[in-house]
């Protein structure tokens, strides 16, 4: 089984979308009802809340895996994230840093060591 897509769903997603758009640096097609962007061999995916019939979202955590984590971290944080773990060596080796998307949604950059 091939995670293919995350989806979140949102009151905002012509802004969602486009904030992941940037952090990806893809091109995305967006509209306020659903937006697909390709995030490697998976994609996330963006639904309006009226039309996706689980009315509550639940808590997400999307995992990016980077080649330098420190690289990255001017370029994200000059989107405006709010931080919640700054570039860090966790004791398993990887280098990880972790921040809120605009909607609240926690998320995971990391690289594995060499």
């Amino acid at each position: 089984m091939d995670l293919v897509q995350c989806r979140m769903v949102s009151d905002d997603v012509e802004g969602l979308a486009g904030f992941y758009s940037r952090l990806l640096g893809v091109a995305a097609a967006l509209n306020e009802y659903y937006v697909e962007i390709q995030a490697g061999p998976a994609s996330v995916g963006f639904s309006r809340r009226r039309f996706t019939e689980h009315r509550e979202a639940g808590g997400v955590i999307l995992d990016f895996q980077v080649r330098d984590v420190d690289a990255e971290f001017a370029r994200i944080a000059a989107l405006g994230v709010d931080w919640v773990l700054p570039p860090i060596t966790q004791p398993w080796g990887s280098r990880s840093m972790m921040f809120r998307d605009p909607a609240g949604n926690l998320v995971n950059v990391f690289s594995r060591p060499d």
